[in-house]
Protein backbone atom coordinates (compact mmCIF):
# COMPACT_ATOMS: atom_id res chain seq x y z
CA UNK A 1 0.00 0.00 0.00
CA UNK A 2 3.04 2.59 0.86
CA UNK A 3 4.27 1.63 -2.48
CA UNK A 4 1.20 2.18 -4.58
CA UNK A 5 0.52 5.47 -2.47
CA UNK A 6 4.16 7.11 -3.29
CA UNK A 7 4.05 5.69 -6.26
CA UNK A 8 0.82 8.21 -6.84
CA UNK A 9 2.64 11.19 -4.83
CA UNK A 10 5.19 10.75 -7.52
CA UNK A 11 3.04 10.76 -10.07
CA UNK A 12 0.85 13.60 -8.95
CA UNK A 13 4.11 16.40 -8.38
CA UNK A 14 5.36 15.09 -11.86
CA UNK A 15 2.06 16.36 -13.53
CA UNK A 16 2.45 19.47 -11.42
CA UNK A 17 6.17 20.24 -12.35
CA UNK A 18 5.09 19.96 -15.88
CA UNK A 19 1.84 22.34 -15.02
CA UNK A 20 4.56 25.47 -14.56
CA UNK A 21 7.82 27.17 -15.98
CA UNK A 22 10.96 25.00 -14.77
CA UNK A 23 14.28 24.63 -15.51
CA UNK A 24 16.54 21.64 -15.36
CA UNK A 25 20.41 22.00 -14.07
CA UNK A 26 22.93 19.31 -13.95
CA UNK A 27 26.67 19.26 -13.42
CA UNK A 28 27.09 15.71 -14.03
CA UNK A 29 26.86 14.59 -10.34
CA UNK A 30 23.98 16.63 -9.08
CA UNK A 31 20.39 16.72 -11.05
CA UNK A 32 18.50 19.32 -10.32
CA UNK A 33 14.73 21.04 -11.36
CA UNK A 34 13.46 24.26 -10.08
CA UNK A 35 10.81 26.41 -10.79
CA UNK A 36 10.60 29.65 -12.11
CA UNK A 37 9.30 33.09 -10.93
CA UNK A 38 5.82 34.22 -12.58
CA UNK A 39 3.47 35.98 -11.19
CA UNK A 40 0.63 34.58 -13.64
CA UNK A 41 1.40 31.11 -13.90
CA UNK A 42 3.87 30.68 -11.19
CA UNK A 43 4.15 27.34 -9.06
CA UNK A 44 4.68 29.60 -6.14
CA UNK A 45 2.95 33.25 -6.31
CA UNK A 46 2.69 33.69 -2.56
CA UNK A 47 4.24 36.46 -0.35
CA UNK A 48 5.96 34.71 2.67
CA UNK A 49 8.86 33.15 0.32
CA UNK A 50 11.55 34.81 -1.81
CA UNK A 51 10.05 33.54 -5.61
CA UNK A 52 13.51 32.30 -6.69
CA UNK A 53 15.65 29.64 -6.55
CA UNK A 54 12.41 27.10 -5.68
CA UNK A 55 14.16 23.72 -6.30
CA UNK A 56 11.05 20.62 -6.61
CA UNK A 57 13.82 17.99 -6.89
CA UNK A 58 17.74 17.41 -6.43
CA UNK A 59 19.09 14.04 -6.95
CA UNK A 60 22.60 12.94 -5.94
CA UNK A 61 23.74 9.33 -6.28
CA UNK A 62 19.63 7.82 -6.58
CA UNK A 63 18.99 10.14 -3.15
CA UNK A 64 16.62 12.72 -3.52
CA UNK A 65 16.32 15.86 -1.20
CA UNK A 66 13.40 17.97 -2.17
CA UNK A 67 10.05 17.62 -2.85
CA UNK A 68 6.36 18.55 -2.34
CA UNK A 69 5.85 17.93 1.55
CA UNK A 70 2.13 18.60 1.76
CA UNK A 71 -1.20 17.33 0.32
CA UNK A 72 -2.37 19.77 -1.90
CA UNK A 73 -1.00 22.37 -4.51
CA UNK A 74 -2.04 26.06 -3.79
CA UNK A 75 0.23 28.52 -5.59
CA UNK A 76 -1.03 31.41 -2.92
CA UNK A 77 -0.76 29.41 0.10
CA UNK A 78 2.04 30.78 1.96
CA UNK A 79 4.01 27.53 2.41
CA UNK A 80 3.14 25.81 -0.80
CA UNK A 81 6.41 25.44 -2.04
CA UNK A 82 9.61 22.99 -2.01
CA UNK A 83 13.64 23.41 -1.97
CA UNK A 84 15.98 25.42 0.07
CA UNK A 85 13.64 28.79 -0.10
CA UNK A 86 14.47 32.17 1.56
CA UNK A 87 12.33 34.55 3.47
CA UNK A 88 13.01 38.26 4.04
CA UNK A 89 11.29 39.57 7.44
CA UNK A 90 9.01 42.35 5.83
CA UNK A 91 10.42 45.98 5.87
CA UNK A 92 8.24 48.82 7.04
CA UNK A 93 5.26 46.70 8.18
CA UNK A 94 5.01 48.04 11.71
CA UNK A 95 4.58 51.57 10.39
CA UNK A 96 2.61 51.49 7.77
CA UNK A 97 -1.24 52.24 8.37
CA UNK A 98 -4.22 49.39 6.99
CA UNK A 99 -3.92 49.95 3.43
CA UNK A 100 -0.06 51.17 3.40
CA UNK A 101 2.43 49.49 1.61
CA UNK A 102 5.22 47.37 3.00
CA UNK A 103 8.37 45.61 1.24
CA UNK A 104 9.35 41.98 0.92
CA UNK A 105 12.97 41.77 -0.49
CA UNK A 106 12.24 38.96 -3.68
CA UNK A 107 8.36 39.71 -3.77
CA UNK A 108 7.80 43.65 -3.93
CA UNK A 109 5.98 45.67 -2.46
CA UNK A 110 2.59 44.59 -0.30
CA UNK A 111 -0.87 45.95 0.83
CA UNK A 112 -1.07 46.16 4.54
CA UNK A 113 -4.66 44.66 5.20
CA UNK A 114 -5.35 45.65 8.54
CA UNK A 115 -3.69 46.96 12.06
CA UNK A 116 -2.47 43.76 12.84
CA UNK A 117 0.39 42.47 13.34
CA UNK A 118 2.29 40.33 10.62
CA UNK A 119 1.50 36.96 9.93
CA UNK A 120 3.72 35.14 7.52
CA UNK A 121 -0.03 32.98 7.14
CA UNK A 122 -1.57 35.44 5.50
CA UNK A 123 -1.43 36.39 1.67
CA UNK A 124 -1.04 40.03 0.68
CA UNK A 125 -1.79 41.91 -2.01
CA UNK A 126 1.25 42.51 -4.67
CA UNK A 127 1.45 46.41 -5.74
CA UNK A 128 5.00 46.17 -7.44
CA UNK A 129 6.68 43.09 -8.30
CA UNK A 130 8.78 44.47 -9.73
CA UNK A 131 10.81 42.81 -13.01
CA UNK A 132 12.22 39.29 -12.95
CA UNK A 133 15.27 38.02 -15.01
CA UNK A 134 15.80 34.83 -15.58
CA UNK A 135 18.83 32.89 -17.34
CA UNK A 136 19.77 29.60 -17.46
CA UNK A 137 22.75 27.58 -17.88
CA UNK A 138 23.72 23.79 -18.29
CA UNK A 139 24.90 23.97 -14.47
CA UNK A 140 22.98 27.14 -13.07
CA UNK A 141 19.93 29.37 -12.86
CA UNK A 142 20.70 33.37 -12.48
CA UNK A 143 17.58 35.11 -11.28
CA UNK A 144 17.93 38.72 -10.85
CA UNK A 145 14.48 40.78 -9.19
CA UNK A 146 14.92 44.67 -10.18
CA UNK A 147 12.30 46.70 -7.97
CA UNK A 148 12.05 50.70 -8.42
CA UNK A 149 9.23 51.89 -5.86
CA UNK A 150 8.11 55.25 -5.14
CA UNK A 151 8.26 54.43 -1.50
CA UNK A 152 12.45 54.84 -1.31
CA UNK A 153 13.31 51.24 -1.25
CA UNK A 154 14.24 50.03 -4.63
CA UNK A 155 17.29 47.27 -5.39
CA UNK A 156 18.62 45.04 -7.38
CA UNK A 157 18.53 41.29 -6.37
CA UNK A 158 20.71 38.94 -7.91
CA UNK A 159 20.41 34.86 -6.77
CA UNK A 160 22.43 32.46 -8.39
CA UNK A 161 21.26 28.24 -7.92
CA UNK A 162 24.69 27.07 -9.08
CA UNK A 163 26.02 23.60 -9.13
CA UNK A 164 29.75 23.08 -8.92
CA UNK A 165 32.05 21.25 -11.47
CA UNK A 166 33.10 18.40 -10.48
CA UNK A 167 31.89 18.55 -6.82
CA UNK A 168 28.55 17.06 -5.38
CA UNK A 169 28.19 20.68 -4.01
CA UNK A 170 25.41 23.28 -4.84
CA UNK A 171 25.58 27.13 -3.65
CA UNK A 172 23.35 29.49 -3.09
CA UNK A 173 25.36 33.40 -4.65
CA UNK A 174 23.31 36.49 -3.74
CA UNK A 175 23.79 39.87 -3.58
CA UNK A 176 21.47 42.65 -2.93
CA UNK A 177 22.18 46.62 -4.14
CA UNK A 178 20.54 48.91 -2.67
CA UNK A 179 19.52 51.39 -5.81
CA UNK A 180 16.68 53.70 -3.18
CA UNK A 181 16.66 56.70 -0.97
CA UNK A 182 16.34 54.49 2.50
CA UNK A 183 18.20 52.14 3.89
CA UNK A 184 17.74 48.06 4.03
CA UNK A 185 17.80 46.59 7.22
CA UNK A 186 16.12 43.27 7.22
CA UNK A 187 17.29 39.30 8.15
CA UNK A 188 16.70 36.38 5.63
CA UNK A 189 16.46 32.77 6.69
CA UNK A 190 16.22 29.39 4.45
CA UNK A 191 13.25 27.48 5.46
CA UNK A 192 15.00 24.32 3.28
CA UNK A 193 12.24 22.23 3.41
CA UNK A 194 14.14 18.94 3.05
CA UNK A 195 12.71 15.56 1.94
CA UNK A 196 15.33 13.31 2.15
CA UNK A 197 14.02 9.92 0.54
CA UNK A 198 10.83 10.79 1.21
CA UNK A 199 11.24 8.93 4.69
CA UNK A 200 9.45 9.83 7.84
CA UNK A 201 10.58 12.49 10.20
CA UNK A 202 12.00 10.40 13.19
CA UNK A 203 14.82 8.53 14.64
CA UNK A 204 16.74 8.04 11.46
CA UNK A 205 17.35 10.86 11.11
CA UNK A 206 20.57 12.67 12.98
CA UNK A 207 20.73 16.63 12.79
CA UNK A 208 24.07 18.57 14.39
CA UNK A 209 25.85 21.45 14.35
CA UNK A 210 29.34 22.34 15.23
CA UNK A 211 27.85 24.28 18.95
CA UNK A 212 26.78 22.74 21.91
CA UNK A 213 23.58 23.26 22.28
CA UNK A 214 22.59 25.49 25.30
CA UNK A 215 18.95 25.43 25.66
CA UNK A 216 16.62 22.54 26.42
CA UNK A 217 13.69 20.89 23.80
CA UNK A 218 10.52 22.73 23.83
CA UNK A 219 8.84 19.24 22.89
CA UNK A 220 10.93 16.90 25.03
CA UNK A 221 8.29 14.07 24.45
CA UNK A 222 9.96 14.35 20.38
CA UNK A 223 12.92 15.58 20.27
CA UNK A 224 16.01 15.75 23.01
CA UNK A 225 19.22 17.45 22.94
CA UNK A 226 22.47 16.04 23.42
CA UNK A 227 25.81 17.77 23.04
CA UNK A 228 25.89 19.40 19.29
CA UNK A 229 23.10 16.85 18.42
CA UNK A 230 19.34 16.90 17.88
CA UNK A 231 17.80 13.58 18.49
CA UNK A 232 14.48 12.49 17.67
CA UNK A 233 12.56 10.19 20.22
CA UNK A 234 10.24 8.13 17.75
CA UNK A 235 8.90 9.29 14.21
CA UNK A 236 6.07 12.11 14.04
CA UNK A 237 2.81 10.83 13.31
CA UNK A 238 0.37 13.20 11.17
CA UNK A 239 -0.39 16.41 12.91
CA UNK A 240 2.36 16.37 14.91
CA UNK A 241 5.42 18.95 14.82
CA UNK A 242 8.58 20.25 16.33
CA UNK A 243 9.21 24.00 16.63
CA UNK A 244 12.83 24.29 18.42
CA UNK A 245 14.93 27.17 19.24
CA UNK A 246 18.48 25.94 20.14
CA UNK A 247 20.89 28.10 21.33
CA UNK A 248 24.54 28.08 21.85
CA UNK A 249 26.04 30.14 18.87
CA UNK A 250 27.69 32.91 19.27
CA UNK A 251 25.98 35.59 16.88
CA UNK A 252 29.27 36.79 15.52
CA UNK A 253 31.10 33.35 14.32
CA UNK A 254 30.57 32.54 10.24
CA UNK A 255 31.65 28.84 11.65
CA UNK A 256 28.63 28.15 13.81
CA UNK A 257 26.28 28.85 10.54
CA UNK A 258 27.44 24.63 9.61
CA UNK A 259 24.51 22.00 9.77
CA UNK A 260 24.50 18.53 8.85
CA UNK A 261 21.66 16.25 8.68
CA UNK A 262 22.19 12.65 7.92
CA UNK A 263 19.70 9.93 7.21
CA UNK A 264 20.98 6.72 8.80
CA UNK A 265 18.42 4.31 6.86
CA UNK A 266 18.88 5.35 3.34
CA UNK A 267 22.63 7.08 3.84
CA UNK A 268 21.62 10.55 2.46
CA UNK A 269 23.46 13.49 4.09
CA UNK A 270 23.85 16.68 3.39
CA UNK A 271 26.01 19.60 5.12
CA UNK A 272 24.76 23.56 5.07
CA UNK A 273 27.34 26.48 5.48
CA UNK A 274 27.69 30.22 4.78
CA UNK A 275 29.75 32.75 4.69
CA UNK A 276 27.93 35.10 7.18
CA UNK A 277 27.37 34.47 10.73
CA UNK A 278 24.22 33.10 12.31
CA UNK A 279 22.05 35.65 14.22
CA UNK A 280 19.03 33.43 15.11
CA UNK A 281 18.39 29.76 14.60
CA UNK A 282 14.83 27.69 14.50
CA UNK A 283 14.22 24.61 13.68
CA UNK A 284 10.70 23.06 12.25
CA UNK A 285 9.74 19.65 11.57
CA UNK A 286 6.40 17.61 10.47
CA UNK A 287 6.60 13.67 9.80
CA UNK A 288 7.09 14.64 5.52
CA UNK A 289 9.84 17.63 5.99
CA UNK A 290 12.67 18.73 8.22
CA UNK A 291 13.94 22.61 8.27
CA UNK A 292 16.43 23.83 9.82
CA UNK A 293 16.19 27.26 9.94
CA UNK A 294 18.93 29.48 10.00
CA UNK A 295 19.00 33.43 10.16
CA UNK A 296 21.16 36.36 8.62
CA UNK A 297 21.48 40.03 8.87
CA UNK A 298 21.17 42.01 6.06
CA UNK A 299 22.59 45.84 6.69
CA UNK A 300 22.84 47.83 3.07
CA UNK A 301 23.11 52.05 2.81
CA UNK A 302 21.59 53.88 0.07
CA UNK A 303 24.17 52.74 -3.41
CA UNK A 304 25.60 49.47 -1.22
CA UNK A 305 25.76 45.96 -2.00
CA UNK A 306 25.52 43.28 0.23
CA UNK A 307 26.42 39.71 -0.30
CA UNK A 308 26.07 36.13 1.10
CA UNK A 309 26.72 32.64 0.42
CA UNK A 310 24.80 29.00 1.35
CA UNK A 311 26.56 26.36 0.38
CA UNK A 312 24.87 22.67 0.39
CA UNK A 313 27.62 19.55 0.37
CA UNK A 314 25.77 16.83 -0.93
CA UNK A 315 27.30 12.72 0.26
CA UNK A 316 26.50 9.76 1.89
CA UNK A 317 26.94 8.08 5.30
CA UNK A 318 26.92 3.88 5.85
CA UNK A 319 23.24 2.49 6.43
CA UNK A 320 22.69 1.26 9.42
Amino acid sequence: MKQILLGILIFSASGIFAQYPQSSISNGLIEAKLYLPDAKNGFYRGTRFDWSGVINSLKYKDHEYFGEWYPQHDPKRHDAITGPVEAFDPIDYTTAAPGEKFLKIGIGTLRKIKNEPYRFSNHFEVLNAGKWKVRTKRDRVEFTHTLQDDSGYSYIYKKTVRLVKGKAQMILEHSLKNIGQKAINTSVFNHNFFVIDNQTTGPDFMVSMPFKISSEPAKKSLMNFKDNKMIYTRDLKKGESTMEYPTGFTGTNVGDYDFRIENQKTGAAVRIRSDRPLSHFMYWSVPTTLSPEPFIKIDALPGKEFTWAITYDFYTIDKK
